[in-house]
């Protein structure tokens, strides 16, 4: 079996590209489309794998989209849960967590890593109610 054949063979049947043809028989990308050209079928089967391109990035870009829909549904749900959460621990009715405390004063606190804690800052005149050390 001649080269022609074989590149003839392997972009019809086998619908390989042209460069992955002149890898395989280790030969020039210009000679496989030369040859591939010459032959009766090449328009049709261009048009062929530019619809089948075409549906190929269609769907895929379907798939992407829906994709970025959940990740972005998924953040909005989390943000929203989040936003809950600090309402709740900023609003009269509940009451404040030692660590929600801590979160809202973060410049307040001091990480002790000897005792493994947050410690108020020495320097700051606080209420009595506030935590002096939050776990």
């Amino acid at each position: 079996m001649s080269n022609k054949e074989k590149i003839i063979c392997l972009f019809y049947n086998e619908h390989l590209k042209p460069v992955d043809i002149a890898l395989q028989l280790n030969i020039s990308n210009a000679y496989v489309s030369k040859i591939i050209k010459k032959d009766f079928r090449y328009y049709e089967e261009k048009s062929q794998r530019k619809k089948q391109n075409k549906l190929k990035h269609k769907e895929q870009t379907i798939k992407y989209m829906k994709l970025k829909q959940k990740s972005n549904r998924d953040s909005y749900e989390a943000l929203k849960a989040q936003l809950k959460q600090d309402a709740e621990e900023l609003s009269y009715y509940y009451e404040i967590s030692d660590r929600s405390f801590r979160k809202f004063n973060a410049s307040a606190y001091k990480y002790n890593s000897k005792k493994k804690r947050f410690e108020i800052d020495r320097k700051l005149t606080v209420s009595i109610d506030v935590p002096k050390a939050v776990y």
